[in-house]
C-alpha cells in the first residue's frame, strides 16, 4: 500500500496552433523518448493530411468526433475471490475513456507497417470519426467483454 497521498492530477496546458487540451494529449501520447518537438510535427502534420484531404473540415472537430467515438464506456478488472479470479466490469471515468481512445489510436496507427506514422495517425483518426476502424473495434470488444461478465458486477469495489 502508498503510504503517500494521492497524486493530484496535472491539467495539461493547450497547445499551441489550435488551443486544445485534448490536442496537447494527443501529442504527449505520441511522444517517445521525450522528444516532444517531433511527435508536435506528426500530429500537425497528420492534421495538415486531414484538412487538405476534404477542404473546409476544421481536424479539431474531427479529431474530437473521433475521440468520442472511441472512448469506451465500461472496462473489467480482475478481482480475485476466494480461489477464483472474476472479471468484474467497471465504468470508466471520463479522463481515462479520453486517455484510452487517445492511445489507441496512437498505438493502431503505430502497427500500420511501410506508412509514415502521420499519414497512419491521420487515416486512424479519421476513420475512428466515421465510426469505423482499429479504435472502434477495440471499444466494442471492451463493451463485449464487460457486457459477457454482468453476472460478476456485484463482486465491483
Amino acid at each position: 500500500m502508498a503510504r503517500r497521498r494521492r497524486a493530484e492530477k496535472r491539467d495539461v496546458a493547450p497547445d499551441a496552433r489550435y488551443g486544445s487540451h485534448l490536442v496537447t494529449l494527443l501529442v504527449n501520447f505520441t511522444m517517445r523518448k521525450g522528444k516532444k518537438s517531433l511527435a508536435e510535427k506528426i500530429v500537425y502534420s497528420a492534421f495538415d493530411k486531414i484538412a487538405a484531404e476534404k477542404q473546409g473540415t476544421n481536424p479539431l472537430e474531427v479529431l474530437e468526433r473521433a475521440v468520442s467515438n472511441a472512448r469506451p464506456r465500461l472496462e473489467v478488472k480482475s478481482r480475485r475471490v476466494g480461489g477464483a479470479t472474476y472479471q468484474v466490469p467497471l465504468e470508466i471515468s471520463g479522463s481515462r475513456q479520453t486517455a484510452l481512445a487517445l492511445r489507441w489510436l496512437v498505438s493502431f496507427s503505430r502497427a500500420r507497417k511501410g506508412v509514415l506514422m502521420k499519414d497512419a495517425l491521420a487515416s486512424e483518426i479519421r476513420e475512428a470519426s466515421e465510426g469505423q476502424g482499429s479504435c472502434i473495434r477495440k471499444r466494442d470488444e471492451m463493451h463485449k467483454m464487460a457486457q459477457s461478465n454482468k453476472a460478476f458486477a456485484h463482486f465491483r469495489w
